[in-house]
């Protein structure tokens, strides 16, 4: 999977597709585990971001219960990443994410 420029280094995408299959319950259990896992890793962290924030776009106006809760999920981890990560971490992540 490539986004724009950027080559996937994680299988967060096809996860999250896995898990639409299972509803919006199976979204969000897909997120806790990526998060608990990766949430402090520069690169995957900033990885999952990328998704949830593609995810949301992707599933506007197709599936609105989707594309909502894919931008609250993303909210929530950015604004987790803002409040947590420092200096090259959060150099990386506004750079890539930008």
């Amino acid at each position: 999977m490539r986004l724009l420029d950027y080559e996937c280094q994680t299988t967060f995408w096809e996860d999250f597709s896995i898990a639409e299959r299972f509803g919006a319950e199976a979204i969000r259990d897909t997120y806790k585990r990526a998060r608990a896992e990766w949430e402090r890793d520069q690169v995957y962290g900033t990885e999952l971001a990328m998704i949830l924030n593609h995810k949301c776009w992707y599933w506007h106006e197709k599936n609105n219960t989707f594309s909502k809760l894919y931008a609250e999920l993303w909210e929530e981890y950015h604004d987790w990443v803002l409040d947590h990560w420092t200096s090259e971490d959060l150099g990386y992540y506004l750079r890539i994410t930008d």
